[in-house]
């Protein structure tokens, strides 16, 4: 099912979110939901506070970005109560967006590899390292999961240019194709 996913606005995008356990309830057809709503707004990851869920679980699927970039091999997974282990590398800047602040991008600057540990959908736990345009959309989905959003990482001046835009995305002023769900409205 796609669920709605949530705007910039939205209190749970703000919260640090509580691990889960193996008894989590319907924890399968979360996951099913969350894969759904993703490819359905064409994104390369999602993290469950952007559906209004405060829990440590986010997915990504770069394989779909593997036509686009020479030998780079993607990742699909989903990662439930990860915890970044080490960040490291040169700072490279990229243009990121975000599902729930539709039509914004701007340069973050992140660090090019990350050690991660975290739970697959078994709920076996895994360290892995991660580099390039992987450890990127993890390092991404993984500050929603500690309440932070790309456009904090922003530079100021361009933070300044958004914030007229930012604002009409928190009302819902905005058109997207995929179902949103805004806190102010």
């Amino acid at each position: 099912m796609i669920l709605p996913i949530y705007a910039l606005g939205a209190k749970v995008l703000k919260k640090v979110a509580e691990p889960i356990d193996q008894d989590f309830p319907d924890l399968e057809k979360l996951l099913s939901n969350m894969w759904d709503t993703m490819y359905n707004a064409q994104g390369v990851g999602l993290a469950a506070p952007q559906i209004g869920k405060s829990i440590r679980i986010f997915l990504i699927d770069t394989v779909q970005l593997e036509s686009e970039e020479k030998d780079f091999q993607g990742v699909k997974q989903a990662f439930i109560n990860a915890e970044i282990i080490e960040e490291s590398g040169e700072l490279w800047a990229y243009e990121e967006g975000c599902l729930s602040i539709p039509r914004i991008r701007g340069d973050v600057e992140r660090q090019k590899n990350v050690v991660i540990k975290y739970l697959d959908e078994e709920f076996n736990e895994h360290t892995k390292e991660f580099t390039g345009i992987n450890a990127r959309v993890i390092q991404h989905e993984y500050d929603h999961i500690e309440g932070k959003l790309f456009t904090e990482k922003l530079k100021p001046l361009r933070k300044k240019l958004l914030k007229r835009k930012l604002e009409k995305i928190k009302i819902g002023e905005i058109d997207t194709d995929y179902r949103m769900r805004f806190s102010q409205r």
